[in-house]
């Protein structure tokens, strides 16, 4: 049914990649894996403190590490930390090793999903608003190169956005010419 046996979601804060990923793994009969839940399993700690100690210079080595082990598994749906995408060694990894998908979500719908978490460390320094639009500006490009189906997800139930997932990868299997950047 998948052309390639990982599934890998990719996307900012607040675009739903656990949620959808756990939905999506349940459907495939695949296991979920959360980059930033392993992060902390291995460290006993959570990220804000990774951040407020190691700053996040610290915490995007501990991700590369998880990142590159990660997606030399077989058969997993992965959900990535928004910032995974910053490493051109995480994008060599992520891409060539499984289909990766892009869960879009405005900075409007972001602000909403995450207005009252404290778990966001990028969130926690200043304006909420103005800290999602520039990055925003700055990953959506990065997101969309590696890419292989950008899917929205505002005002959309996870239901919904892991239907129209399955049905693109069915349409894949079915027809392995058919690609669909946007949908």
């Amino acid at each position: 049914m998948v052309i390639n046996n990982n599934i890998f979601l990719i996307g900012p804060m607040g675009s739903g990649k656990t949620a959808v990923g756990r939905r999506l793994a349940h459907d495939l009969k695949k296991p979920f894996v959360d980059s930033d839940a392993l992060i902390e399993a291995r460290t006993g700690v959570d990220i804000p403190f990774i951040f407020e100690k190691e700053g996040e210079a610290g915490f995007r080595r501990r991700e590369a590490v998880v990142i590159e082990e990660l997606t030399q598994q077989d058969g997993i749906v992965l959900a990535t930390g928004g910032g995974a995408i910053l490493s051109d060694a995480n994008c060599r990894h992520l891409a060539p090793r499984g289909f990766v998908i892009y869960l879009m979500a405005t900075v409007q719908q972001q602000l909403e999903r995450t207005g009252r978490s404290k778990e966001r460390p990028l969130l926690n320094t200043g304006d909420r608003e103005q800290v999602l639009t520039d990055l925003f500006a700055f990953r959506d490009p990065l997101y969309r190169e590696i890419a292989d189906l950008c899917v929205s997800t505002d005002n959309r139930t996870v239901a919904q956005v892991a239907a129209q997932i399955l049905r693109h990868l069915e349409r894949l299997g079915a027809d392995p010419e058919a690609e669909s950047r946007d949908e």
